[in-house]
C-alpha cells in the first residue's frame, strides 16, 4: 500500500499501521529492498511543505527533515554550513542530491553518512515528532550504531536544528574515497572553528567512516586551542588523538590505512578551517 498524506498529522496517524514505513527521497529505501516484495504500508512524506524548507529562529537555523541536498546547497546559509554544503555535493550524483533528504540520510544511520560529521561539528539537534508530541536529541545521541537510531515507534525526524552562534563559525569538510565521485567514504572529517584575537578560540572536530558511529574528537579539539597559524596545526595533531576510533577492514580500505589517512585528512581539514576563520 502506497500512501500520500496531505498533512503531517495525517502522516503521523498513518504511522500507526503495523509495519508502516516512511519514504521521502527513497534513495536509501529502494536500494535496501533489493528483490524483496514491499508488504507493509509505505507513507510518502516528500510533498509535505511543513517538513521542507530552511528557516532562521532567534536561537537556531532550522532545516526541515524533507529538505533535499540540492535545496541545502542552494540556500544562503552562515559559513558554519560550508562543511555541510561540501558534504552535500559529495552525496551520490546530482539526481540523488535532488531527491535525497537530510533526515533520510540520518535515519539510514550508515557509518559512512557524509552529512553526520558536519552536523556533529555544528552541535546539531534532531527534532523528533510523533502523535504524542515533540522531543529533541543531540545528533550524537540519535545515531546509536550501524543502521541504529533512537527513533521510537510512531516518530519521524521533522527537522534538524543548529544553534545560531555555532553556525557563525568557519567550517571545512574533507572526504577520502576510492574515486572522486559516486563513492562511499573511506574517511571523512568536518571541522568548525572560531578565532579569538588571531588564535583558535574553539574547535569542533567530527570524523566518520572510522567507527560504527561518527565521533567528536575532544582531545584534538583541545589541542588546537591557542593555535596562531595554519602551519602549526600538523605539529599539534597526532595519532594519539585518533585512539578512540575503531576502523574496520572492508572492501574499501584496511583499518590501518583508515587510521593513517584520517590523521593526514584531519590536519588538512583543520588547516582549511583555520584559514577560512581568518578571512
Amino acid at each position: 500500500m502506497f500512501l500520500q498524506p496531505k498533512s503531517v498529522e495525517a502522516a503521523l496517524a498513518m504511522m500507526a499501521e503495523p509495519g508502516a514505513r516512511l519514504l521521502a527521497g527513497g534513495t536509501d529505501f529502494f536500494p535496501a529492498q533489493g528483490e524483496q516484495v514491499i508488504e507493509h504500508p509505505v507513507i510518502d512524506i516528500s510533498r509535505l511543505a511543513d517538513l521542507r524548507g530552511i528557516a532562521t529562529t532567534p536561537t537556531h537555523i532550522r532545516i526541515g527533515g524533507a529538505a533535499t541536498w540540492s535545496e541545502i546547497v542552494a540556500q544562503p546559509l552562515p559559513r558554519g554550513f560550508d562543511a555541510l554544503k561540501a558534504a552535500a555535493k559529495e552525496i551520490g550524483s546530482i539526481q540523488i542530491q535532488n531527491r535525497g533528504t537530510i533526515a533520510g540520510n540520518l535515519c539510514n544511520a550508515s557509518p559512512a553518512a557524509d552529512s553526520v560529521p558536519p552536523l556533529m561539528a555544528l552541535e546539531a539537534e534532531v527534532e523528533l515528532l510523533s502523535a504524542a508530541g515533540t522531543r529533541r536529541l543531540p545528533l550524537g545521541a540519535f545515531i546509536l550504531g550501524n543502521r541504529k537510531t533512537a527513533l521510537l515507534p510512531g516518530e519521524m525526524v521533522s527537522a534538524i536544528l543548529v544553534p545560531r552562534n555555532v553556525a557563525e563559525n568557519a567550517s571545512a569538510f574533507g572526504k577520502l574515497g576510492a574515486r572522486r565521485y559516486l563513492v562511499i567514504s573511506i574517511v571523512m572529517i568536518a571541522v568548525a572553528m572560531s578565532l579569538e584575537n588571531g588564535r583558535v578560540g574553539q574547535a569542533r572536530i567530527a570524523i566518520g567512516a572510522c567507527s560504527a558511529v561518527a565521533q567528536r574528537l575532544a582531545e584534538a579539539e583541545a589541542a588546537l586551542v591557542g593555535c596562531r597559524k595554519a602551519e602549526e596545526i600538523a605539529g599539534r595533531l597526532h595519532a594519539g588523538h585518533l585512539a578512540a576510533l575503531a576502523p574496520i577492514d572492508d572492501v574499501r580500505a584496511t583499518a590501518g590505512y583508515r587510521r593513517d589517512a584520517a590523521l593526514i585528512l584531519l590536519r588538512r581539514v583543520a588547516a582549511a578551517a583555520m584559514l577560512a576563520a581568518g578571512n
